[in-house]
């Protein structure tokens, strides 16, 4: 009777190590590919520079892109940062215990459709400007409260300073980038000549990728 016990017991555990193991290759395999959909995202920004050196990246919003001849670029651009999101959701969720993490993890999935809507939708289309009201804001409302979710867990100590330091910088470009459009207009709605609301919109989505990248990079590292 006890060896049966036994032999059952030992079952239980194998197949607890197995679905552990394949949680663990799940999340590894969606740290990664959120960490190269970001790579390619900012990849694709930057090439839409060499082929679109008409746009004034000083005040022209990269959104403005979609009006040249390389609009799937900037697509493209816009669907690798929200697969980033995604991929990263998965890779994190099980890591991700508290309530306010939780809220982070759906602000998370709201920031991506944020960004698929911008690339489905142009800067003329109506859905645009509430693509960028989603986005935006969602973003770093997300990577603050995961931040400090995943910075109580013990095995993601190590992590909590470059997390929580991104988490902040993604909020500085947001608060940056909205200085530099309310500066950038003249009461007339011209362009002032010292307007840089261009670049500032260029750090905020560096900015966010950086954020991604590193919870990918340790989602990847941490067991």
């Amino acid at each position: 009777m006890s060896t049966k016990i036994s032999s059952t017991s030992n079952q239980a555990i194998l197949n607890v190590k197995d679905r552990t193991g394949s949680t663990i290759a799940v999340s590894q395999a969606a740290a990664r590919i959120s960490f190269a959909a970001s790579v390619a995202s900012l990849f694709f920004l930057a090439t839409l520079h060499l082929l679109s050196p008409e746009f004034n990246p000083s005040s022209r919003m990269v959104s403005e892109y979609a009006l040249g001849n390389y609009g799937w670029v900037l697509l493209l651009m816009f669907l690798t940062w929200a697969l980033s999101c995604i991929a990263i959701f998965f890779a994190i969720k099980s890591k991700v215990t508290t309530v306010g993490g939780k809220f982070g993890l759906g602000f998370l999935l709201l920031a991506s459709v944020g960004m698929i809507m911008g690339g489905l939708f142009d800067v003329n289309h109506d859905l645009h400007g509430l693509a960028a009201m989603i986005g935006m804001p969602s973003l770093p409302v997300a990577a603050v409260l995961i931040s400090v979710s995943l910075g109580r867990n013990s095995s993601w100590t190590s992590a909590r300073r470059p997390l929580i330091w991104t988490a902040i910088l993604t909020w500085l470009s947001l608060i940056l980038m909205n200085v530099a459009i309310f500066s950038g207009f003249s009461q007339t709605g011209e362009i002032n000549p010292g307007a840089w609301f261009g670049w500032a919109n260029r750090l905020l989505i560096v900015a966010y990728n950086i954020w991604l990248m590193v919870l990918a990079r340790q989602a990847f590292h941490i067991r």
